[in-house]
């Protein structure tokens, strides 16, 4: 048997940020070849352990202060040079080339003032010495790579031209514009819907085998492990905790770690909460259609329609799950049923009034009785204002703060949620994602809402904070009678907290239905095509082969 030795090589590992040590002693290899998947709850030491390969991690106030990071020359592969103690110039010419790195967040990630055409040029030029229309031409190659339709055009586009899919396919594009030897994919798909996120791992799978390169996948979701993995280190609070065949994990896991995380991961098929019998309205949709744009009377742009003649219902006590691929219409309709945009027709009835008929003042009076959980918790609160003032905000807004004041109310508000009540003399910042989102729920809380929209409340965090945050809006409901409209790409989580499913599609709902019939027997094609692409957890796996022959070219999605 050949020898194969690792082409990148991280031994004893030590990343600290200030006092506090964020990885402590961390190793492994990986093989060119090979996808390793670093697996862990937020805070773990995953993006650290990423940033530090790539010496980014001074950028974010960490340091290395001990071990190695050993990647093999392009010309002897036992031959090595240790990233960890490189000079900046050095690193300059590797980063990029030899080895590259696609973020989580390709907007933060992308210079909003360069053209597409313009930030591939940038790396073509440093890295291959490459200009004018040669670097054209490798750039528009390199879009045609990633599958992305139209290449010459996007590269004059901007980053806020594209969708999140094509701005993620960019992403890639431009780290393999190089062809490295080891690629680091930072949560790549944890924003994208089912479908897209099929589209960029099966992207990423051919041209791994074409590239031969190896792949360091970072994230949260098992079922996307389950489905892109050879190996699989388990992190938690910089520690290895686990590692081994993907095969091994999944089918017996050795630390009572993993087998929480397995536990944790929502599973399509897991069961659905059975529906209410015929619960009362509080929320009624009658053919609401919302446009975006126009531009005026004298523009040439026309209107971009969103959301197209859509009705639903939602009763007392109710979870209506509303799935959709990005750009769907989801969060254009969350918008309008909370009147944050208005709709150009139709109704919205809440708790028997005609929101889009009241006027400034009624309707801050009636935004008492709905309110909404966002995606991004951290950016949904104020960085200058204590948790105290924070969470009962509205409460605040709306005159209905008690005798005892907003001390009070807000360690009233923290125990509801399961904070520490000394949590109210703390600001935002100081609390992880899933706490962030718990602070978020209190403060939707403080009015005592009979409604409130949870749009992509869980999808940014990880498995067992993400189940943990499920959970308490299910006792919150059980306790309080709240009613949910619960927005999500993650079918199995909507499966899980939603008594009914409702599907969108180019902005029209084309499938309505109790949520085991509309997962389990699904009427519409579109449904069909959502669950097709939903990542497995497959915890009876069979394995065979050596890193070479990992895997099998993933199953299109149906169309």
């Amino acid at each position: 048997m050949l020898r194969n030795p690792p082409v990148l090589s991280v031994k004893n590992l030590h990343v600290a940020f200030g006092s506090v040590e964020a990885v402590h002693g961390l190793s492994f290899d990986i093989h060119r070849g090979e996808t390793l998947a670093l697996v862990g709850e937020s805070g773990s030491g995953k993006s650290a352990t990423a940033l530090s390969i790539l010496r980014l991690i001074e950028r974010e106030g960490g340091r290395i202060t001990e071990g190695s990071i050993r990647l093999a020359t392009s010309q002897d592969p036992d031959t090595t040079v240790d990233l960890a103690s490189l000079a900046p110039a050095a690193l300059r010419k590797i980063r990029g080339d030899r080895i590259a790195m696609v973020f989580q967040e390709p907007m933060t990630s992308l210079n909003p003032v360069m053209t597409i055409g313009a930030q591939l040029g940038e790396t073509l030029m440093l890295h291959r010495g490459l200009r004018g229309r040669a670097a054209r031409e490798a750039a528009r190659a390199a879009l045609a790579r990633v599958r992305i339709p139209e290449p010459e055009r996007r590269l004059d586009q901007y980053p806020h031209e594209l969708s999140g899919g094509l701005r993620q396919r960019v992403m890639i594009a431009m780290a393999l514009v190089c062809e490295p030897d080891v690629l680091i994919a930072d949560e790549p798909t944890t924003a994208l819907d089912v479908t897209t996120q099929a589209e960029i791992l099966e992207l990423i799978e051919g041209l791994q085998r074409k590239l031969g390169m190896a792949v360091l996948f970072i994230t949260h979701d098992l079922g996307v492990v389950s489905e892109i993995a050879d190996r699989v280190l388990v992190l938690k609070d910089g520690d290895l905790i686990e590692e081994g065949r993907k095969s091994d994990l999944f089918a017996a896991p050795q630390s009572d770690y993993a087998r929480e995380l397995l536990a944790a991961t929502p599973r399509l098929g897991d069961g659905a909460p059975a529906p209410l019998a015929d619960p009362e309205p509080v929320l009624q949709l009658r053919d609401i259609v919302t446009s975006y744009g126009g531009g005026g009377p004298f523009s040439r742009k026309a209107p971009v329609t969103a959301v197209r003649g859509v009705s639903l219902t939602l009763g007392r006590g109710e979870t209506l799950g509303l799935v959709g691929e990005s750009g769907c219409g989801k969060s254009s309709l969350a918008r309008t049923v909370m009147r944050l945009v208005d709709p150009v027709s139709g109704e919205v009835d809440l708790l028997g009034s005609q929101i889009e008929a009241l006027d400034h003042k009624a309707l801050k009076a009636h935004r008492a009785k709905i309110q909404m959980v966002f995606q991004d918790p951290y950016a949904a609160l104020n960085p200058r204002m204590m948790v105290r003032d924070l969470v009962t905000e509205p409460a605040y807004l709306h005159g209905m703060v008690p005798d005892g004041g907003r001390a009070a109310m807000a360690r009233d508000l923290l125990e509801r949620v399961s904070l520490p009540a000394d949590a109210e003399n703390r600001y935002a910042h100081q609390f992880s994602g899933g706490q962030r989102q718990r602070l978020c729920i209190a403060r939707a809380l403080s009015v005592s809402p009979q409604i409130i929209v949870a749009d992509e409340a869980v999808s940014a965090l990880d498995v067992s904070t993400a189940r943990r945050v499920t959970d308490l809006m299910a006792r919150i409901q059980r306790e309080e009678g709240v009613s949910f409209l619960f927005i999500s790409h993650d079918i199995a989580v909507v499966e899980r907290v939603s008594h009914r499913i409702a599907v969108m599609y180019e902005g029209e709902i084309v499938e309505l239905g109790e949520a085991a019939q509309v997962l389990h027997a699904p009427r519409h094609a579109y449904t069909r095509r959502l669950l097709a692409a939903v990542p497995r957890v497959n915890t009876n796996m069979t394995f065979a082969g050596d890193a070479s022959e990992a895997h099998a070219p993933r199953a299109h999605v149906p169309s």
